[in-house]
């Protein structure tokens, strides 16, 4: 799994918009960013352009206008986030940043009972690894 550099929140925002839309020009991340808030073209262009040198998405220059994809999927780069945030605000501990996560907002049944459901899994993947 390749580790990039944590990306920024307008970066996030920016990939956020190619995982929903999949690849896009600067004109189509653009217009979905200007709808949620005031942003520049040549801005996007830039973050585009910053985001490329880091590895967080890529460009394909084959047509007139050039087209991005992020490099990796939402779930990796969640895991990598979740990670740095792990280490950083909750000493390493995954307890931490449960706690911190459910504290922060109240979980509805569902969500605790799949969150319930993925942690049995879990568990079952370490014993199968023994």
């Amino acid at each position: 799994m390749p580790t990039l550099p944590r990306p920024t929140d307008a970066e996030l925002e920016i990939l956020t918009v190619l995982w929903e839309r999949g690849p896009s020009t600067v004109r189509d991340v653009h217009e979905v960013l200007s709808r949620r808030k005031t942003s520049r073209y040549t801005t996007i262009l830039k973050l585009l352009q910053i985001m490329t040198g880091k590895g967080l998405v890529e460009r394909d220059e084959t047509e007139r206008s050039h087209v991005y994809r992020a490099s990796l999927p939402p779930a990796q780069t969640q895991a990598q986030l979740a990670g740095d945030l792990m280490q950083r605000a909750f000493g390493g501990s995954a307890r931490g940043l449960m706690l911190g996560a459910l504290s922060a907002r109240k979980a509805s049944g569902k969500e605790l009972a799949e969150i319930r459901r993925m942690l049995e899994e879990y568990e079952k993947g370490l014993r199968g690894k023994r």
